[in-house]
């Protein structure tokens, strides 16, 4: 019989509360078919561990430390943001890459990350052919910003909408609780450099039962200062103060971003500074309000302990078909989220191809957006609720969640040559 061939996993990108959910569904499916797959190495700190040859083995963990990832947020194998350049621009990354797979038995790669990882995931499986090692590659879809195209939702992004809608209605309440001598606006940041689906998350503070007087400042609207700040007066004229949920993609009608620092990431993508204190400078400037801002930055996609059960999940769901259409031969493919029922919501996975996937961003449709480019519509409500649906908190003790650390103990090189990033 032929030997069980080895798999390698690596997380990319920001991650979630929820993409160790990922992880647990990969190497707990990969375990149930010891015939198939024998080891599962995970990159340490992402695709870099492969190509430094920094490589995990998950079999050295107990199946109860596994398990434990299904509640533990952030990467636990470590993550990086680092662009694999294209094929012509550096082949030997790539060399170097099928050099590890092959030296450590390696048939099956399975990456966590977001779009730019569907790219990286869809160039090896090209590459690999190429170069007479063939290796699966299936891309295990997440991102808080929501933005993959294909899928109804993004495993992350659930949990993070969670956090910020309820973060928003708290807040609301402090405010206004307040507004009558104190504070009478208050500003929260959220991810989303291109896609509104965060922001848009903080509509949900306000329903039937709430009257919270909400603006949202979308990536997809171009920024209207005078609009914006004549919303903001009526809500306060009526409310007696108003919150304001914004994106850190913010941006004027010439494309630059309200918070744009002239810099940029290891992506090449414009890096942000702060967009909630430029709208609140923008209220206090014009009005004298007082006011308050806060970045929800690391805390909205870190929030285990708020976690969407629905996202939690798909999160594994996904790592487990991941594996199971490795088994069954895909390549080149990413499982998607169906949502097959609204009410009562029912979804299932599907499979999408990964040349459909890779640099493709999915923004707010025109008809999830208020008309007035300030707050969600119905159709958006219902497209949210099912995704912050339910609890799944991780064990507590002495009034603390309770979270793995793994062992991460490296596998021994077995190339010579070393790799300079």
């Amino acid at each position: 019989m032929e030997q069980a061939k080895n798999a390698f996993y690596a997380q990319s990108g920001g991650v979630t509360a929820v993409i160790n959910a990922s992880a647990c569904g990969v190497i707990e499916t990969a375990r149930r078919h010891p015939d198939r797959i024998g080891h599962v190495y995970a990159g340490a700190n992402g695709i870099i561990g492969a190509l430094t040859e920094d490589l995990i083995d998950t079999s050295r963990e107990s199946d109860a430390a596994i398990a434990a990832l299904r509640h533990t947020p952030s990467g636990a194998f470590g993550s990086c943001r680092y662009k694999l350049r294209s094929v012509d621009e550096n082949r030997a990354e790539y060399e170097r890459l099928i050099d590890v797979f092959r030296a450590h038995d390696i048939a099956y790669f399975f990456y966590n990350g977001g779009g730019d990882s569907a790219d990286t995931c869809h160039k090896i499986s090209q590459i690999s052919q190429s170069m007479g090692y063939p290796v699966q590659a299936i891309h295990i879809p997440k991102t808080v910003d929501n933005d993959l195209p294909i899928t109804d939702n993004c495993p992350g992004f659930g949990s993070v909408a969670k956090y910020i809608a309820v973060s928003t209605r708290e807040a609301s309440f402090d405010v206004r609780s307040m507004a009558r001598t104190s504070t009478k606006v208050f500003v929260i940041e959220v991810m989303g450099r291109h896609a509104g689906w965060i922001a848009a998350a903080g509509g949900l503070a306000a329903d039937e039962n709430n009257d919270i007087p909400v603006v949202i400042l979308f990536p997809e609207i171009d920024f209207d200062r005078p609009r914006f700040l004549a919303r903001v007066k009526e809500n306060v004229e009526s409310h007696g103060y108003c919150s304001v949920v914004v994106s850190e993609g913010a941006h004027w009608p010439d494309g630059k971003f309200l918070a744009e620092q002239d810099t940029r990431d290891a992506f090449g993508h414009a890096q942000l500074g702060g967009a909630a204190p430029v709208v609140a400078n923008m209220v206090k400037e014009a009005f004298g309000y007082k006011f308050h801002w806060a970045v929800a930055d690391y805390l909205q996609r870190a929030a285990r302990h708020v976690a969407s059960k629905t996202d939690v999940e798909q999160a594994y769901a996904v790592g487990k078909a991941a594996v199971e259409f490795a088994l069954a031969g895909a390549n080149a493919v990413m499982p998607t989220i169906v949502r097959t029922s609204q009410e009562p919501y029912a979804w299932e996975i599907g499979k999408a191809a990964l040349a459909e996937v890779a640099n493709v961003e999915k923004f707010m449709p025109a008809e999830y957006i208020s008309e007035d480019g300030f707050g969600i519509t119905e159709a958006c409500r219902q497209y949210l609720l099912p995704l912050i649906e339910g609890e799944d908190y991780p064990p507590y003790h002495n009034g603390m969640p309770q979270y793995v650390e793994l062992k991460n103990i490296l596998v021994e090189k077995k190339l010579k040559d070393s790799f300079e990033l």
